[in-house]
């Protein structure tokens, strides 16, 4: 699916140890970002749409800066109790909150009609992000973006280098145990 080697797409069932933890988030449906190590290095965003956690894995950290362009690629919604899954080895939430609607409509029309937007209130991501479909079908893409706003940092020296600078979960402050 995708990019040859980029990502590897998990399709079954979690595995591995589940840390029960509640997802405290202000007002509005939750968000969740997972960073993956175990097969390929790469991001889930998981948005609460209708009831249901809506995944995109991403290739690369979200950027905060709006010239960043980050594929992420349609994979299967899940239930919204997998929000806290993490694994004892090379799954963290990387970052979770709640997300405002900023399409103008339904979030689940957005999704059928192939944007969304909507502003995060993470511990770690705040401001607008966008996802554009570029691509439908079984490798169905989209184009993550963050959009200009107040929470945008214009001096990019500035702005967090987000991948490196978070390597702990925000709900257990657990790190990757790579060893094996």
């Amino acid at each position: 699916m995708g990019l040859p080697g980029a990502i590897t797409v998990r399709r079954g069932a979690p595995a591995g140890r589940h840390r029960p933890k509640k997802l405290t988030t202000e007002q509005g449906p939750r968000f969740v970002i997972r960073h993956h190590v175990t097969h390929s290095d790469h991001y889930d965003l998981s948005l609460e749409i209708d009831g249901m956690l809506v995944c995109w894995a991403i290739p690369r950290s979200p950027s905060t800066d709006p010239k960043d362009k980050r594929m992420a690629l349609r994979t299967e919604d899940r239930p919204v109790q997998y929000a806290t899954f993490e694994a004892a080895r090379g799954v963290i939430v990387w970052d979770h909150g709640s997300y405002a609607n900023m399409t103008g409509h339904a979030m689940i029309k957005g999704l059928e009609r192939g944007h969304l937007w909507f502003h995060l209130h993470g511990r770690t991501l705040r401001g607008c992000y966008a996802l554009t479909r570029i691509r439908e079908g079984e490798d169905e893409t989209w184009l993550l973006t963050k959009r200009n706003d107040a929470v945008h940092h214009g001096d990019a020296d500035a702005r967090p280098k987000l991948g490196l600078s978070q390597p702990e979960s925000v709900l257990s402050g657990g790190k990757f145990d790579n060893s094996s």
